[in-house]
């Protein structure tokens, strides 16, 4: 819905809104992605939290400070006028995308809110594309774009106007029939790749596969079955080759690529591998940072897609030398490097890796000294500047986290939802995680994110700048 009047002032630096124009979204095709990219990223000089970590004293685990952002406050949504979350001073955000809200086709929008993607069209408009990470099979909540007719997970698709700050229109359904829709990327050319969570068989239909879903349209329901069946969690494309880097969410678990046959089109088939440290270690659950592991290299899983009974991916990957993390979950392309967190991993609670695909150099860039600095982080991204967002999963009160090119890692804003009645829902929900942190692409001001649990998507917007986001 649009904003009231009485609220437009308050995201007034967005500027007027402009007419709503028919959206065409290819702005990058599929043949022409690895080209544009790299000029792209040429064209830009951005800092990342690898800026600092390439060279701190040993044991250096500690961030530089953890007063950048200041207090963070109670904040009134300025859709409902509840106070959903707190949020440093000067930052505002409103909520849609609600649970049981009416979706284009008359049903109510899934639950399960998770991983998300943003993408800018030509006429100026962001879809969304969100997961709902579902289990069970009563029966999928679409039709028309359906894997398994039975499970009850997928995607919906949303649409927001980033200068008026403003939802517009009703969600989609974009991607049905499937399991455990957990994390997933988005690829250079305008698609999101929704992964399942899974290793599930519903009678002779096999789950815990890749799906693509356009920005702009709806999924074939046709699992890209070369990518693996694992317990995926998340995927980012280096759009200077193609090759998909994919993490998995278990203990073992190990950092997957996808190397395709014809870059830009997954679905015509690939090889996939398993990342291996060689002599140095096989296993990194207990190592800390900030730590330089060296080139890696690749070993290749033989069958991508085992049948239920068979060995598994990771067994395969360990077998032939792959290094064993634990919980992989978000990862995310930036400026020439692939950014991993392993939720669990560490001595506390988890680790940060980055990946140069150029070089295939490994880095063990952070690890949590505590739940207090840190506590399990899940979904990650960057914003256009270069800042990166970490979605917490852990325990008690939920935060995002902020961590900044020159080491600062700092509580950006909290989860405070209590809910008497409001749309139906009742209860505590401020110890739901945060997921599907992603920012408007072109300018990044910004910042998509949703609260799983009672389901609910928020557009956060401020002075970004100020806190090195």
């Amino acid at each position: 819905m649009f904003l009231r009047m009485s609220q437009r002032p308050l995201l007034a630096f967005i500027g007027r809104s402009k007419a709503l124009r028919t959206f065409r979204h290819v702005t990058t095709t599929r043949r022409s992605f690895l080209t544009r990219s790299a000029g792209a990223a040429a064209g830009l000089s951005l800092a990342s939290p690898l800026d600092f970590f390439g060279g701190p004293p040993a044991g250096a685990t500690e961030p530089a400070r953890r007063d950048v952002a200041g207090p963070l406050l109670p904040a009134r949504d300025q859709t409902t006028g509840l106070e959903l979350i707190k949020l440093p001073q000067g930052f505002e955000y409103l909520s849609f995308g609600w649970t049981g809200d009416g979706m284009a086709d008359g049903r109510p929008t899934p639950h399960g809110h998770d991983g998300m993607a943003a993408f800018r069209g030509e006429d100026g408009l962001v879809r969304l594309v969100r997961n709902h990470e579902l289990g069970g099979y009563g029966g999928a909540f679409a039709t028309g774009m359906t894997y398994d007719p039975a499970a009850q997970g997928g995607t919906t698709t949303l649409t927001f106007d980033p200068d008026a700050g403003a939802e517009v229109g009703a969600a989609t359904p974009s991607l049905a029939g499937t399991i455990r829709n957990c994390g997933g990327g988005p690829t250079p050319w305008g698609s999101w790749l929704s992964c399942e969570e899974t290793l599930e068989v519903n009678g002779a239909v096999r789950h815990g596969y890749v799906f693509e879903v356009p920005a702009a349209g709806s999924s074939d329901g046709v699992p890209i079955r070369g990518m693996g069946r694992f317990n995926h969690e998340a995927v980012a494309i280096d759009p200077s080759t193609g090759i998909a880097y994919l993490t998995e969410d278990a203990t073992p678990s190990g950092l997957y690529r996808y190397v395709p046959t014809a870059p830009g089109d997954l679905a015509a088939g690939g090889r996939l591998q398993m990342l291996a440290l060689g002599a140095v270690t096989t296993q990194t659950y207990q190592d800390t940072g900030p730590r330089d592991y060296g080139v890696v290299s690749w070993v290749d899983i033989a069958e991508p897609d085992p049948a239920p009974g068979a060995p598994s991916v990771v067994t395969q990957g360990i077998a032939a030398g792959g290094a064993q993390f634990e919980r992989l979950e978000g990862i995310w392309h930036h400026d020439g490097t692939i950014w991993f967190v392993a939720t669990s991993g560490g001595p506390n609670r988890g680790q940060l890796f980055a990946l140069e695909p150029g070089t295939d150099r490994l880095r063990l860039v952070f690890h949590s000294p505590g739940s207090a600095v840190l506590d399990s982080p899940d979904n990650i991204c960057l914003s256009p500047r270069g800042g990166m967002i970490l979605c917490e999963d852990g325990s008690g009160r939920e935060y995002l986290h902020g961590f900044t090119a020159d080491g600062s890692i700092f509580p950006f804003a909290e989860n405070a939802v209590v809910l008497t009645g409001h749309r139906g829902f009742h209860g505590d929900f401020s110890g739901s995680e945060w997921c599907g942190a992603t920012f408007e692409p072109r300018q990044g001001n910004w910042l998509f994110v949703s609260l799983q649990s009672p389901g609910i998507t928020l557009a956060i917007t401020g002075p970004w700048k100020r806190l090195g986001l």
